[in-house]
């Protein structure tokens, strides 16, 4: 059993971190009463989150890499768990705003360097069984929060929410220190600070601009500003010897491919921001987590027995069905009901979480399984990003009907661009 130690400290985590990233949504309005905050500001609160993991994800991956994955995990938890505890006790909207940028902090240490853990220490079926239960754990803590976000606000109060990270933090940090191998010697090359700065003005910019929608002046200079740092970032990248992200990866069509079924399949949860704003109309808290539980429980299911699936069939194979499910269900949430297409939506989140881990991770150039970890993250996260941009403009304007169609359409495309076989690709997506 000490064998699967590492995956479970490196669970506990991911699962700390990925639960805060959809717990806030059914607090808003109880936060917004208390700390007398508008709608703008309220919408600083997840939104600060999202930005800073954007912008430090593929930074604290290399950074990983060069000073120890076990240094950075636990690095991670400890700021993590602080920044809960000032969240939980901020008097106003401000402090509120800033704890969440801290916690972001912490929440993209665990982000890359779980996966990255998990990478560096199964190989064979063991590994994918591990990045299997990973994912399982990662999308039940995703799609958990607002079912345990509901509870503890209707219950004990919005604080609650944060304030329950903080001993979990604890005692995965103590298990965390017997269960992760010790970092091998650090890597002696000079971390890319050019590239990382280069890379942070891109996803800041970006994320911002997508953020107000992409219309009006300030979104258009965001937006102008990115693509003005991802040029800058690509000259760097193309100079250094050991850069922040290997650009030669994505040469490869197969490589590209799994980049977008990654971004692909964030689109469930984008969509989920906005299931939560229709159900609040009309359900309590703890009734709106209930009814999309069905996700939770599809995904965390399929994950932990797809583990020894990953060895028979072609990632491609997996990925395209995967995506395609979870259009699937977006459709059927429609024209069915909620929970049942939820259901399915949970069973394709469920596969294609896993398979894609599996081929990143089997991308990775050696000794940079941080990078490949910063690159599954960092898409994702532009990925949901960019979902809550687009479907928000569609909810805008027709509620959810439009949302699952926008979401079924996107996923569909991708998933059938994914089965398409490609010769001599790098990686078999």
């Amino acid at each position: 059993m000490r064998k699967w130690w590492p995956l479970s400290a490196v669970c506990a985590g991911s699962f700390l971190f990925l639960l805060d990233t959809t717990v806030v949504t059914v607090a808003l309005p109880r936060i917004g009463a208390d700390l007398t905050a508008s709608v703008g500001q309220l919408q600083w609160v997840p939104d600060v989150y999202t930005l800073v993991l954007a912008v430090l994800m593929l930074a604290a991956g290399s950074l990983a890499d060069r000073v120890g994955l076990r240094r950075v995990f636990l690095g991670g938890l400890a700021v993590f768990g602080l920044a809960s505890l000032a969240c939980g006790l901020a008097p106003d909207i401000g402090t509120l705003i800033a704890a969440r940028g801290v916690q972001a902090i912490g929440g993209a240490a665990l982000a890359v360097t779980g996966f990255a853990l998990l990478a560096a220490s199964y190989d064979g079926r063991a590994r994918g069984t591990a990045i299997s239960v990973f994912f399982a754990v990662s999308g039940l803590g995703a799609a958990a929060g607002p079912v345990v976000g509901g509870m503890l606000t209707e219950y004990c109060g919005w604080a609650a929410i944060f304030f329950v990270n903080v001993p979990l933090a604890v005692l995965t940090g103590l298990f965390a220190l017997r269960a992760l191998p010790r970092d091998t010697p650090a890597r002696r090359s000079r971390f890319d600070v050019a590239g990382a700065v280069w890379f942070a003005l891109f996803a800041a910019a970006l994320v911002h601009g997508l953020t107000l929608g992409g219309s009006g002046p300030v979104a258009v200079a965001a937006l102008v500003v990115s693509a003005i740092a991802l040029a800058g970032f690509v000259i760097v990248e193309r100079r250094r010897a050991e850069p922040l992200l290997e650009l030669g990866l994505f040469r490869d069509g197969g490589f590209t491919a799994l980049v977008a079924c990654a971004a692909a399949s964030t689109l469930t949860f984008a969509a989920l921001v906005y299931v939560s704003l229709w159900l609040g109309r009309s359900h309590s808290p703890v009734t709106a987590g209930l009814v999309m539980a069905p996700l939770a429980v599809a995904s965390f299911l399929t994950s932990t027995f797809l583990g020894k699936a990953l060895h028979r069939f072609p990632p491609r194979v997996l990925l395209g069905s995967g995506v395609l499910l979870g259009a699937a269900g977006c459709l059927l949430q429609w024209a069915v009901g909620i929970a049942a297409g939820l259901a399915v939506t949970g069973i394709g989140v469920g596969i294609a979480g896993p398979a894609t881990g599996a081929a990143i991770a089997a991308a990775a150039p050696p000794g940079r399984a941080g990078m490949a970890a910063g690159i599954l993250t960092t898409t994702r996260q532009f990925g949901q990003t960019l979902g809550v941009a687009v479907l928000g403009i569609a909810y805008q304007a027709g509620g959810l009907a439009p949302v699952y169609v926008v979401a079924a359409l996107c996923g569909g495309v991708t998933g059938l661009l994914a089965l398409l076989p490609r010769k001599q690709a790098a990686v078999p997506v």
